[in-house]
């Protein structure tokens, strides 16, 4: 609702998610259901004076098994359903100063979240294990950015204070949980299960316009809290913050946050026929979190943590730790325009990624990759091909077991028809020539009906068509 030169606003949104596979896990879905909720206000309140103003709320629903699609089915003793929920709040409040050019800006914001994880036994209701219970995390944070001109230079400076407190309650276990896991348990009710960080962010954007050419330098200090799962996963499960990898990973409540020390430098090239913009980075990260080899002796199960690691499979766990790494490489986006019809477009990406303690690559970088595509237009018809390719990862983590990933490319073809103004036909063929490739950083298969054997790489999408129609009105 607009309010003079300013609008109130409020949004609801619900997203429901069926029983679906979940090749990379051990589990799968039967639901995932969100509802989304916020409102404010944004807008000026006086000349060249801005305000935003929200309140927010996000809650999750979340359920997998090894029984509802899982196939083959996991035997009684087995099977597994874990229960998830998470509600968190959300709310931020900004002032700014000035044009959209030249302004001064600070702000508040914060977020808290309390979760909650239970894995369980539908099988035998003696059998739960509370594996995330009554976690908490507050973030309240406030930040300050000035957007000016120094003579041809044009900057904006930023800088953020964070302050995060997590803590998590006493799990609780079933009857007919072993003894392993209840020793885990027992360890964990005993330390001392809450964490809290102060950090500090700053940044500095540098860059000149002169017409067609742009030079540009970033200079930051960027700040990052370990998550509550990296810090008080107490319970070894293959859950890894996304990883997705088959490894069975433990938290490490001694984690600090990580530090990383950011330098990008590139430029903007930008006239009637090419448009270039590469840009260098490096990224040096102090306390950087990686999984690591649970102890000294991989493979001796000499630890508790080891033996219920192996008792699901896996005598190796990993847990997450501090680690110091750097990251370099460099980015580049261009558009060619050599006729008036045609035009070439493409990205390219490339990424090293090291430890610094020890001679060692860095777990799951991506390989250098390309993306490019050719599109002629001829009135309301326009037509093109893509290309995506990838070279070979054969720089892997020896410390993770890391295996080498192959290279692989794969073409697209692409057409769009326009109706009217606002209104247009969309068609595509993806993997025209239904190439067999797995990314290097796709998961690990999980189930054992399938031809893709366990643990190996999941294969990326074979030949296939789309279509949409789009209307604006």
């Amino acid at each position: 609702m607009q309010t003079g030169a300013g609008e109130l606003f409020v949004e609801y949104r619900r997203s429901e998610t069926d029983p679906s596979g979940n090749p990379p896990f051990a589990l799968d879905m039967v639901y995932f259901n969100t509802d989304f909720v916020q409102g404010g206000f944004r807008g000026q309140i006086a000349e060249d004076v801005g305000l935003t103003v929200r309140l927010g709320h996000v809650a999750v629903r979340h359920l997998m098994d090894n029984q509802t699609l899982r196939r083959p089915r996991a035997a009684p003793a087995q099977a597994r359903a874990t229960f998830a929920e998470a509600d968190t709040m959300t709310a931020e409040a900004a002032l700014r100063f000035g044009s959209s050019r030249a302004y001064f800006e600070f702000g508040a914001d914060a977020e808290l979240t309390d979760r909650f994880v239970t894995i369980t036994n539908p099988t035998n209701p003696a059998f739960f294990i509370q594996s995330q219970p009554d976690v908490e995390a507050e973030r309240y944070g406030a930040y300050l950015q000035w957007r000016g001109q120094l003579g041809a230079v044009q900057f904006e400076l930023g800088g953020r204070i964070d302050r995060t407190e997590q803590s998590v309650g006493i799990p609780l276990l079933g009857a007919a949980v072993p003894m392993g896991p209840r020793g885990l348990a027992n360890a964990f009710i005993a330390s001392g299960r809450q964490a809290s960080d102060t950090t500090f962010d700053g940044v500095a954007r540098l860059w000149v316009e002169s017409g067609t050419f742009v030079p540009r330098l970033t200079l930051a200090r960027k700040t990052r809290v370990p998550s509550v799962l990296e810090r008080f996963a107490w319970l070894p499960t293959e859950a890894s913050f996304g990883l997705a990898d088959g490894n069975i990973y433990v938290g490490n409540q001694a984690l600090k946050p990580e530090v990383a020390w950011i330098a990008e430098a590139g430029f903007d090239w930008d006239n009637d026929w090419l448009t270039l913009r590469p840009t260098l980075f490096y990224r040096r990260v102090d306390r950087f979190i990686q999984g690591t080899p649970f102890d000294a002796t991989p493979g001796v199960i000499n630890t508790p943590v080891e033996m219920v690691a192996s008792m699901s499979g896996d005598p190796t766990p990993l847990m997450f730790r501090n680690t110091d790494a750097e990251l370099y490489g460099a980015d580049l986006d261009f558009v060619l325009r050599p006729l008036a019809r045609l035009e070439l477009a493409g990205t390219a990406s490339v990424v090293r990624g090291q430890r610094r303690d020890i001679a060692d690559n860095l777990y799951r970088i991506p390989p250098a990759n390309l993306r490019l595509s050719a599109t002629r237009t001829s009135g309301r018809l326009a037509v093109g091909t893509e290309l995506f390719a990838a070279a070979d990862q054969n720089r892997v983590s020896r410390t993770n077991g890391e295996q080498p990933g192959e290279g692989f490319a794969t073409i697209g073809l692409f057409a769009r028809f326009g109706f009217a103004e606002g209104l247009a036909l969309e068609a595509g063929v993806e993997n025209l020539l239904d190439a067999a490739y797995a990314p290097h950083l796709a998961g690990r298969s999980r189930v054992g009906a399938s031809d893709v054997p366990l643990l190996e790489r999941l294969p990326g999408p074979g030949r296939g068509v789309w279509a949409r129609l789009t209307a604006q009105f």
